[in-house]
């Protein structure tokens, strides 16, 4: 027998201080129509400190929300589109959203960059009042993105990030690279200082240089091809553009990077389907800001990629460490 749903109340965080009581709801509420909330407001089955309130009411820290039984809808949510580019959300709650960005979007505008997916999210989620990258990815680089909805839980997330960069206890990020070559050990760790440079036109690049600073990356055997083997990533450090400057100084650049890969390789792969740089950041762990629960992220590799890993198949050499 189907428990029936009951009365809750919540307390209004002091973050959302100021929030209309139509706003907040819908927050809370995910799933509910617009035209449900407001009519059980003005039925007065949402008391605000015990009081019957109105849709544009103003909220304060501290606040007791009353909120009737509710059978709510928990249809995934939509993907967030623009420009043809598709932004799904793989984990969400009052503190964090983790998305799956799509390559070819840049995180955030910059130089000849108008829009970017933190503009593009805050645009389309008005009711977050507070929404900011916890991390970055390069523009060509696909896969799991942190975001935090709370001031408090990005300083938390960040200090986490300082103690812990890329390891296994508070942050862990994960990667799915094409390199060039067979890649023969099974387990490489690659520490090689880095440092931004621009002379290239002035294109921002990043090369391997003694006085830069300290990066370490662990390179992971996962599958191999015929000139080209499938590593697995994971990142002690979050400097930039690290995964392909340590796989093209180790001799394995990147399939598919252009700026820092072989040309030729490039060109083999492209005649196979790869049209863009095989970088992928398929897994994200690290411990909740607020309750300091392990969680655990993951993103299917893209079926571009995919497409190209079974176009290799038929030329794999070694099967006995399978995907």
């Amino acid at each position: 027998m189907q428990e029936k749903p009951k009365v809750s109340y919540i307390i209004v965080d002091n973050e959302f201080s100021g929030q209309r009581l139509d706003n907040f709801l819908l927050r809370e509420l995910k799933g509910v129509p617009r035209s449900l909330v407001y009519r059980i407001v003005r039925r007065g089955e949402v008391r605000v400190n015990e009081g019957r309130s109105k849709v544009s009411t103003r909220l304060r820290g501290g606040d007791r929300v009353r909120i009737p039984p509710l059978r709510i809808s928990r249809r995934p949510q939509p993907p967030i589109e623009r420009n043809g580019l598709e932004v799904r959300i793989l984990y969400e709650d009052d503190h964090l959203v983790v998305v799956e960005k799509p390559t070819g979007l840049a995180v955030h505008a910059g130089s000849g960059i108008r829009t970017g997916l933190i503009e593009m999210l805050r645009q389309q989620r008005p009711d977050d009042r507070f929404l900011d990258l916890v991390h970055r990815l390069d523009r060509e680089t696909s896969g799991c993105l942190l975001l935090a909805r709370r001031r408090s839980a990005l300083r938390r997330l960040h200090e986490d990030l300082r103690l812990n960069p890329g390891g296994s206890s508070q942050f862990r990020k994960t990667y799915l690279a094409l390199v060039q070559g067979d890649w023969d050990a099974r387990r490489s760790v690659v520490e090689i200082p880095l440092r931004k440079n621009a002379e290239r036109g002035g294109e921002r690049m990043v090369v391997p240089d003694e006085d830069g600073l300290y990066a370490r990356s662990v390179f992971t055997t996962h599958e191999r091809f015929d000139q080209s083997t499938l590593m697995k990533v994971s990142l002690l450090t979050g400097r930039t553009h690290q995964v392909r400057v340590h796989a093209a100084a180790s001799g394995h650049p990147v399939l598919g990077d252009e700026k820092y890969g072989d040309k030729t390789a490039n060109s083999r792969l492209r005649a196979m389907g790869l049209k863009r740089l095989f970088l992928h950041a398929s897994e994200l762990g690290f411990l909740h800001p607020a309750t300091r629960e392990r969680i655990e992220i993951r993103s299917a590799l893209p079926p571009d990629l995919a497409q190209v890993l079974r176009t290799l198949e038929g030329s794999r050499t070694d099967v006995d460490n399978p995907r």
